[in-house]
């Protein structure tokens, strides 16, 4: 198996293969346009400078396009960067296609469904059964195959299902431990709480938001569609605010997306598995990246920081 991007250390030479995720224009101090390219392949991403560019490059470098990159790896504030030496993009010619540089997730498309599928089984409420089944069915074939973000954690090919699965392993253990938390509520929290990301992400390749994702975002259009669900089945209840209570609290916060606070138990759960299984993510990608005894780069999304591993991991 070839080297990965994130395989290289600093001052290592790079010679491969890359596709692009994603594309920025800037102006440098000196006013000259840059882009700055994220290059990914199945180890994960890197970021990388393009000086002196002209008006067409930007449409050249488009995310999903794929080029051959000559650079070196360097340490740049704290995180990894590639200094790019030559660049042309790929031809037919060397055989390379999207698929071979996308990260997928460690577990199959198949397994996901099952264990999601026993899970809905397992719920003895059939009006949250019914409505979580009704669109875990609608949205089936984007669900399995969408990341659950353009960046920060599972921003990889079935991120979302890989992330659904791991919450409601956590959900079946915290209310083990719980036996007052409403399973069959809290399950299907976790399996529609980000299911609106069909709508707000592009795809799974060069994952970007759309026009819906932009101007209502993941958690309004799922609102609606719980909403829609429960018409389209003739369902009334009390479960259908709740479950939708459930969505619109999940980020915790106002000033991290909530439009309301959790103000019931389960939601509350919620917010809690949702944040530990996508830092938990971050974390442990970070620091595959690095050997015992070293610091990972800083982590954006985890206040900036760095996080060390001991020198006694394995």
């Amino acid at each position: 198996m070839s080297k990965g991007i994130l395989d290289y250390g600093v001052g290592e030479q790079v010679d491969k293969f890359l596709l692009i995720k994603n594309s920025t224009k800037g102006i440098a101090s000196n006013g000259k346009p840059f882009l700055t390219l994220i290059f990914q392949d199945q180890s994960g991403e890197i970021e990388a400078k393009l000086w002196d560019v002209s008006d067409s490059d930007e449409s050249n470098y488009s995310p999903g396009s794929i080029f051959k990159v000559l650079g070196d790896i360097h340490n740049y504030r704290g995180r990894m960067q590639l200094k790019i030496r030559q660049i042309r993009v790929a031809l037919e010619t060397d055989s390379v296609k999207v698929s071979d540089f996308l990260e997928t997730a460690p577990i199959g498309k198949d397994e996901m469904s099952s264990k999601i599928t026993q899970y809905i089984f397992e719920m003895t409420n059939p009006n949250i059964q019914r409505i979580t089944r009704h669109l875990l069915k609608k949205h089936q074939n984007e669900f399995f195959d969408f990341p659950a973000a353009t960046k920060n954690h599972h921003e990889f090919v079935s991120g979302l299902a890989y992330h659904v699965v791991s919450m409601l392993d956590l959900a079946k253990n915290i209310s083990s431990l719980y036996p007052s938390l409403d399973k069959d509520l809290l399950y299907a929290g976790v399996i529609l709480h980000d299911l609106g990301k069909v709508y707000e992400l592009s795809g799974s390749v060069a994952a970007s938001y759309t026009i819906e994702g932009n101007l209502l975002g993941h958690i309004s259009i799922m609102v609606n569609e719980i909403g829609k669900a429960a018409n389209e089945l003739g369902i009334s209840g009390e479960e259908v605010m709740i479950l939708q209570h459930l969505v619109l609290s999940h980020h915790g916060k106002a000033e991290w997306g909530s439009p309301k606070p959790p103000m019931v138990k389960e939601a509350e759960i919620l917010h809690y598995i949702d944040n530990l299984d996508a830092k938990m993510n971050m974390l442990d990608r970070a620091l595959n990246r690095v050997e015992p005894g070293e610091y990972t780069e800083r982590i954006f999304a985890l206040d900036n920081r760095s996080f060390y591993k001991p020198s006694f991991h394995k």
